[in-house]
């Protein structure tokens, strides 16, 4: 048996990227979203949200590259070293401060309650959690976000690791760089499972479609569903419209959100996905689907 779940990441990011998502999730096969409690955009996704109740909604927990919810003193180690005010903007530089045990745990937990309680008060059933450029691939920010996910609720979180396949990465040299990356993040994997375990918290076999983050495209994502492993999986996507709005955004993913979209609402890809017997499922799903 094979079941996917479809997870939009960055709603609440842009107008933009929020009407691509309703669109890939009314006209295609988007399952589920994870939605930014600071983006930008908050009030439209929120909107966005309430008017599709079939589309799972998830917390995209940031804890890199934007602004906290909570006052700066509260969450100090989190903070670049500009005095705006904001998280840092490089993952390199969050990841060593990461392992080398300089970010407060009870800090995160607080930063990442206080996102999930504003979806909450919003009114959504907030399914699962998801770190913005997948923070909780460390063992010191995953453990926080357990409990944080705990004390809120929420039953379920990504598992940010998956098989990263080498028939994928041989056709596309291009990735080799990233490919190298997750292999030695994979590395926290064993830790990620025993953590998850023990708090009682459910997730699926893997993500999927992380090393082609700005890459993919219709053979790249055809490979993907045609070599989708037995299990539930999780294919992580980013659509969007590029948009004005979106070029005052920093982020290197723009061209590559329209792809995306097309891909996600195409006809045939909900054809390869029946050919394959590819069972479609949201977050909400996953507590009666997993094994």
């Amino acid at each position: 048996m094979r079941r996917l779940i479809i997870n939009a990441d960055d709603f609440g990011l842009t107008r933009g990227v929020n009407r691509a998502i309703a669109e890939a999730h009314l006209q295609g096969i988007v399952t589920s979203a994870t939605l930014m409690a600071n983006g930008q955009a908050f009030d439209d996704a929120l909107q966005r949200a309430q008017s599709n109740p079939g589309l799972g909604i998830g917390c995209h927990i940031v804890l890199v590259d934007g602004v906290p919810l909570l006052e700066s003193r509260e969450v100090s180690t989190l903070i670049g070293g500009t005095n705006d005010g904001q998280f840092r903007q490089s993952l390199t530089s969050f990841a060593l401060r990461a392992v080398g045990g300089c970010l407060d745990a009870g800090q995160i937990e607080a930063e990442a309650t206080a996102q999930i309680r504003k979806l909450q008060s919003a009114g959504l059933a907030v399914s699962h959690l998801d770190t913005h450029k997948h923070t909780h691939i460390f063992p010191q920010v995953l453990r926080p976000l357990l409990r944080a996910a705990q004390a809120c609720g929420v039953r379920a979180v990504r598992n940010p690791f998956g098989r990263v396949g080498f028939l994928l990465m041989a056709s596309r040299p291009n990735l080799w760089r990233r490919y190298g990356q997750l292999k030695i993040l994979n590395t926290f994997a064993g830790k990620f499972r025993q953590a998850v375990r023990d708090a009682g918290v459910f997730t699926t076999d893997g993500s999927l479609g992380i090393a082609a983050t700005g890459r993919l495209d219709e053979s790249l994502f055809r490979m993907i569903l045609e070599n989708l492993p037995e299990g539930t999986w999780e294919l992580v996507c980013h659509p969007g419209y590029n948009d004005a709005e979106l070029q005052r955004v920093r982020t290197r993913l723009r061209e590559s959100r329209e792809v995306e979209l097309r891909l996600l609402t195409s006809k045939e890809t909900r054809d390869l996905l029946a050919r394959k017997g590819v069972e479609l499922i949201s977050y909400r799903d996953i507590f009666l689907k997993l094994p």
